[in-house]
C-alpha cells in the first residue's frame, strides 16, 4: 500500500542520512521497495540478498518498471550492471526499514501505534483492539494475518508482517487517511529479519509463546529471543505482557522498558479478572485495571483463550487513551475474527466450525473449548503444513486423538512435501479408533466429517481458518474451509 501523494526526496540526501561520503547523484525518489514486481516509477529499489536469489539479479526488471536508483551490498554491486545510480552499503537488509522510514518521513510518528507479538492470539487481540477504537469513534489502521485495514478499507497481504518497505509505506498511507491509531501483528520472522526496523511502537504487547516455527528458529530459546527484541527501547515505549505465560514473566523480569501486566487470575497483575462466568455465547466478566478501574460487561466470545485476548485488548485500549466507561459499554458489541471459531450455519442440526489453530497449544485450547460445550460428539479435522516445524506434528496428532471423539487426519498446505509423509509423522504411534481416518484429500476429509455428524455434534476443521487457498508444489489452489463445509452440508439436504 502506498500513499497517494508521496513526498519526493533525493538520493543524495538519503546517502547523507545513511552516513555515506560517496558522491551520489541528486536523483529524485518518491518511493521504495525491495520487490521488483512492485516497483513504481520514481522508486528506489533495494537489491537485497535472499535465501535463493540476490535482489541485484532483478535490477534490470526494476529499471524497466521505472526504478531510478538502487541500494545494495558488495555482492549486489558485483551483479549490478550499473543501469541506475547505486549506493553500496553493508547489510542493506538491516537498514531497509530505516531507509523506508526516512523516505516516507517517519510515518510512525504521526499516529499511536501498537505492535502485538506471540505464538497465538495476535490476530484476535489486534482485531478486538481495533474494534474498541472504532466503536469509540477513532479512525484506525490494522496490519496482520487477515489483511490490511485503513480507515475501514480492506486490502489483502501475503505476510503477517509485511516487508520493511511495505510496512513504512502502509503507515504513510494511513497518515494520509488521517488514521490516529494503528495495531499491527509482529511475527518472530519479521523481528529476526529486521522487517520492523525503522518502526517504533507506543505500546508492544506479548500474548504467549508455545512451540511453533522451530523449522526456522531451531530452538525455543532462539524463538523467544526473536520475540524479545520487540520489548526494547529501539522498538517500543511500553510493554503490555501476559504474565500467565512463563515467557511473559521472563520479559517482565528482564524489562528494558516500562511494563504493564495482564493475567486471567493473578490479582497482583495490573489487569485481571475478578469475575468470569460462562453464559450463552460468551462470558459475564468484571475486570480490575490500573488505578482501580473496574469494567463490567458481557463478552460475546467463546473460549478461555479469548478471555486472555480480550483482557489484553482492553488493557492496551486504556493505555492508548480510551475511556474505560466507553469500553464497558462497547464490549458486548465485539465480534469474532474470521476463521477463528467461525460457525458455518445452513440450518443443520449440528455445529460446523472452522478455526485457524495450527500449533499444539492452539489445537489443544480449541478442542478443549469445544469439548466443554459439546453435547454430542466432537468430530475434528486437522492437518499440518509442509516445509514447517516437523517436531510439532506428532504432538498435534496426539492432541487430535485424545481430545476429539472422531479424529480425521488430512492435508493442510503440504507445499513441497509429500502429504502422506506429513500424515505419517502426525499419526506415528497412535492407536486410531474405528471412525478415525487418514484422508489426504482435504475436501474428502471434510465431507467425511459432515457425513458422520448427527444432532448435537460439533464438526471442527482446524488449521487454515480464513485462508482461501491450499499450497501444493508451489501452486496455490482455491480452497476455503468455510465454503467446503457449506458445500458438504448442502449435500446432506
Amino acid at each position: 500500500m502506498r500513499p497517494l501523494e508521496p513526498q519526493v526526496k533525493t538520493f543524495s540526501a538519503l546517502a547523507r542520512f545513511l552516513g555515506s561520503q560517496d558522491m551520489i547523484a541528486n536523483t529524485p525518489i518518491s518511493g521504495v521497495t525491495s520487490n521488483s514486481l512492485e516497483v513504481n516509477p520514481g522508486d528506489l529499489f533495494l537489491a537485497l540478498p535472499g535465501s535463493r536469489f540476490h535482489g541485484a539479479e532483478f535490477i534490470d526488471m526494476a529499471y524497466l518498471r521505472g526504478a531510478v536508483a538502487v541500494i545494495t551490498d558488495l555482492e549486489g554491486a558485483g551483479i549490478n550492471h550499473m543501469l541506475l545510480p547505486t549506493l553500496v552499503i553493508a547489510n542493506p537488509r538491516l537498514r531497509a526499514g530505516d531507509i523506508s522510514s526516512w523516505v516516507y518521513e517517519f510515518a510512525f510518528k504521526s499516529l499511536f501505534s501498537v505492535g502485538v507479538t506471540g505464538t497465538n492470539g495476535k490476530t484476535t487481540t489486534t482485531s478486538l483492539l481495533n474494534q474498541l477504537w472504532n466503536l469509540e469513534g477513532r479512525t484506525t489502521g490494522l496490519i496482520g494475518t487477515i489483511g490490511i485495514e485503513i480507515a475501514g478499507d480492506h486490502l489483502p497481504t501475503n505476510f503477517t508482517t509485511p516487508e520493511a518497505s511495505e510496512v513504512q509505506s502502509t503507515v504513510a498511507a494511513m497518515r494520509e487517511r488521517h488514521v490516529s491509531h494503528m495495531a499491527m501483528e509482529v511475527s518472530s520472522h519479521a523481528l529476526h529479519q529486521s522487517r520492523i526496523s525503522g518502526s517504533h511502537f507506543n505500546i508492544s504487547a506479548f500474548t504467549n509463546l508455545t512451540q511453533d516455527h522451530l523449522d526456522y528458529h531451531e530452538t525455543m530459546a532462539n524463538y523467544f529471543a526473536a520475540k524479545s527484541k520487540l520489548f526494547t527501547n529501539e522498538y517500543s515505549d511500553k510493554g503490555v505482557i501476559n504474565i500467565d505465560d512463563p515467557y511473559g514473566l521472563q520479559l517482565v523480569e528482564n524489562a528494558e522498558i516500562p511494563m504493564v501486566t495482564t493475567s486471567r487470575s493473578n490479582r497482583s497483575s495490573n489487569w485481571h479478572f475478578i469475575e468470569c462466568e460462562p453464559i450463552l455465547h460468551g462470558y459475564q466478566i468484571a475486570i480490575r485495571g490500573v488505578g482501580g478501574v473496574l469494567i463490567e460487561s458481557r463478552l460475546p466470545l467463546v473460549g478461555d483463550h479469548n478471555l486472555d485476548n480480550a483482557l489484553m485488548a482492553i488493557a492496551i485500549a486504556v493505555e492508548s487513551g480510551s475511556d474505560p466507561i466507553s469500553i464497558q459499554s462497547n464490549l458486548s458489541k465485539l465480534v469474532g475474527v474470521p476463521g477463528r471459531l467461525e460457525s458455518v450455519n445452513l440450518g443443520q442440526t449440528f455445529q460446523a466450525i472452522v478455526d485457524f489453530a495450527h500449533t499444539p497449544d492452539a489445537v489443544i485450547r480449541t478442542l478443549n473449548t469445544l469439548k466443554s460445550t459439546t453435547k454430542g460428539r466432537l468430530i475434528a479435522v486437522l492437518g499440518c503444513g509442509g516445509d514447517r516445524d516437523k517436531a510439532k506434528r506428532p504432538i498435534m496428532g496426539q492432541a487430535l486423538v485424545e481430545l476429539s471423539d472422531v479424529a480425521i487426519f488430512t492435508s493442510d498446505n503440504p507445499r513441497t512435501e509429500v502429504p502422506g509423509e506429513i500424515l505419517s509423522q502426525m499419526t506415528q504411534g497412535l492407536n486410531l479408533r474405528p471412525d478415525d481416518i487418514v484422508e489426504e484429500d482435504r475436501r474428502k476429509a471434510i465431507s467425511y466429517a459432515i457425513s458422520l455428524a448427527s444432532a448435537d455434534d460439533v464438526v471442527v476443521v482446524l488449521g487454515k481458518g480464513h485462508e482461501q487457498g491450499q499450497e501444493i508444489e508451489g501452486v496455490k489452489y482455491p480452497f476455503d474451509d468455510r465454503k467446503e463445509l457449506a458445500l458438504a452440508i448442502e449435500k446432506l439436504k
